[in-house]
């Protein structure tokens, strides 16, 4: 099955949801909040949560200005990977699925280990996710926004 569908058949995932530029800007404290926490922190699994969730809420902005919800992490990639192809690169998207994996690993397992590449990477880059997604908002304009979901909209519900 293809994920966007299964993501958008779950409870928690993928919704449309009013456009919502006031929640985006909130979604972009809490990053701004997060990579602030990163910065501060020294305990490695919190600076790798922190960046984490830095990437997370930075990209959640976007989905906010768009009208999309999810509480599905795995899916909101998904949905970027799908529908945002035009705003970032493949290998941004592929490092916010990498980010994912280790604050996972980081955070709920014991005898896994995120390697010091990636926790490097992830300091490093978080801070420049933030800003990218800044410009993918100033980016969405109405009619972008209505092409994207009516784009997500006939994926969700075209026959196969």
């Amino acid at each position: 099955m293809d994920k966007i569908k299964w993501c958008a058949g779950k409870r928690e995932g993928l919704s449309l949801i009013e456009p919502n530029s006031d929640l985006a800007n909130a979604y972009l404290k809490k990053a701004e909040e997060a990579l602030e926490s990163m910065r501060v922190n020294i305990i490695k699994d919190w600076k790798i949560s922190t960046a984490y969730y830095t990437i997370y809420f930075s990209l959640y902005a976007v989905l906010m200005k768009l009208g999309v919800k999810c509480k599905i992490h795995s899916c909101t990639i998904e949905f970027a990977k799908r529908f945002l192809k035009e705003f970032f690169e493949e290998k941004e998207l592929d490092f916010t699925e990498d980010s994912l994996k280790a604050r996972v690993d980081s955070q709920y397992y014991i005898d896994r280990t995120v390697p010091v590449e990636q926790y490097n990477k992830m300091v490093q880059k978080a801070p420049e996710f933030l800003v990218k997604c800044k410009s993918v908002l100033i980016k969405l304009n109405e009619k972008k926004v209505n092409e994207i979901r009516d784009k997500f909209q006939k994926a969700t519900t075209k026959r196969r």
